[in-house]
């Protein structure tokens, strides 16, 4: 049988969630399929992160991406365009290459992107294949991951309502994927009455969905979250919480700024509240705990919450040198996954793979401005991740993929990950519950 080739690369600007340009691209093949993609951007972007392409000028408020669609129609296209679309990690490399930024800055790692994703989609259409079984690479049942679920949000993502960017229920003690979102939706729903019988407004969602906590404190949230916990009707060992500090936002040199408390607290003091809070509430999950570049406040952070998944996500920006790095020196058990933050599929598969290999507990993740597109859900599932963020259980870029793994999983042969894919040594319960 002859192999696919590619036929027609065509970009054009799109919009992401947040009603931003964004780059979108189709690929189609010679026997009839086509790949397509629209490229996720983030609001909290760490600064070893690849690099978009922006037009800045008037339009869009400097956002446009015009230049970025013109490399994908002028150069890449022309350039893959006769290719087997089934050598996508060879494609990513020549797109690499033609580039020849690390970061992929000359023509924008959102031009790179889309093209990688529509490539990858294509190929897995031109062989009849769901997205998820062209990605995976061992045998075994489908793994369906565990969801980390944004209940509410401050930082970047809801105006700075609060210091801590994402408050997120973490459902590990069910026993499928269809049980672990009726779960969690249970818990917005309690905490979204106690958010407005505390004088905030539930009809107020953040960038992801999650509730606008605008609330006295951070500790005030995490106290509410809790009850809602309870009120729904779990303890501890069935459902816990995950912050994502989003410390790189809050850190001026290695001290953390809180600007919502008028405090500035070194990293130990940072860390020493960390800690005090893991005791109160049932925290098995921490994300970006310090700033992105004080390695040795994160190797200190890793010694000290040995049971926490202490997950890198600004620290490492699903970058391999990055990575290798945090697994010498020890500072996280757990890394995020971000397509965009690396520029290809194949760029972040390898990252995952890494992690893997050295004994991380992986996360694959969307971002605040995304799209409509499911294709993620495919990447976690096919990877085998273990876990996925995605945002909350409410706005459609956000429930296309909560909706695509209930898909998966409802046409069997598959697996639930549940707690056995959050970092080694997390099975104790915290927090005051019931006695």
């Amino acid at each position: 049988m002859t192999e696919p080739l590619i036929t027609h690369v065509h970009a054009w600007e799109a919009l992401d969630s947040r009603g931003r340009p964004t780059v979108a691209c189709r690929v189609a093949t010679s026997n009839g399929a086509q790949g397509r993609a629209v490229v996720p951007s983030g609001a909290s972007r760490g600064e070893h992160e690849a690099l978009e392409r922006r037009d800045g000028g008037h339009r869009y408020g400097g956002w446009g991406v015009r230049a970025a669609v013109d490399a994908v129609n002028a150069i890449y296209g022309p350039m893959i365009t006769g290719l087997p679309v089934s050598d996508r990690e060879a494609i990513d490399a020549l797109v690499e290459e033609r580039d020849g930024d690390p970061r992929l800055g000359t023509y924008g790692s959102n031009a790179a992107l889309s093209v990688s994703l529509a490539v990858t989609i294509a190929g897995a259409e031109s062989r009849n294949e769901q997205l998820w079984q062209t990605l995976a690479n061992g045998g075994g049942p489908a793994l369906i991951p565990l969801p980390m679920v944004n209940i509410f949000s401050g930082g970047a993502h809801a105006g700075r309502a609060v210091d801590v960017q994402d408050f997120l229920a973490v459902p590990h003690g069910a026993e499928s994927f269809a049980q672990a979102i009726e779960w969690v939706d249970r818990v917005r729903h309690q905490c979204a009455e106690l958010l407005d019988t505390a004088g905030g407004w539930s009809a107020l969602v953040a960038d992801e969905g999650g509730l606008s906590a605008r609330l006295a404190s951070n500790d005030a949230v995490l106290t509410l979250l809790a009850q809602g916990i309870d009120r729904a009707g779990f303890a501890h060992d069935e459902m816990g919480i995950a912050l994502d500090i989003a410390a790189s936002q809050l850190a001026d040199g290695d001290d953390i700024v809180l600007d919502g408390e008028g405090k500035r607290l070194s990293a130990d003091e940072w860390v020493d509240r960390l800690i005090e809070w893991t005791g109160l509430y049932p925290i098995v999950s921490i994300e970006d705990a310090l700033g992105e570049n004080d390695w040795e406040g994160w190797r200190r952070a890793a010694e000290r919450m040995p049971d926490i998944q202490l997950l890198g996500d600004d620290l490492f920006a699903t970058d391999a040198v990055r990575l290798d790095r945090g697994i010498a020196e020890r500072s996280a058990n757990a890394i995020l996954v971000k397509v965009n933050q690396a520029g290809s599929v194949s760029r972040a598969e390898r990252v995952l793979e890494r992690a893997k290999v050295a004994g991380f507990a992986t996360i694959v993740s969307a971002r605040s401005g995304d799209t409509e597109d499911y294709w993620l859900a495919d990447l976690a599932v096919g990877w085998r991740s273990g876990q996925i963020k995605v945002g909350s259980t409410m706005r459609s870029e956000r429930t296309s993929k909560w909706n695509r793994l209930l898909e998966i999983e409802s046409e069997g042969g598959t697996e639930f990950a549940g707690r056995q894919a959050l970092a080694s040594g997390i099975s104790s319960v915290r927090g005051s519950n019931r006695d």
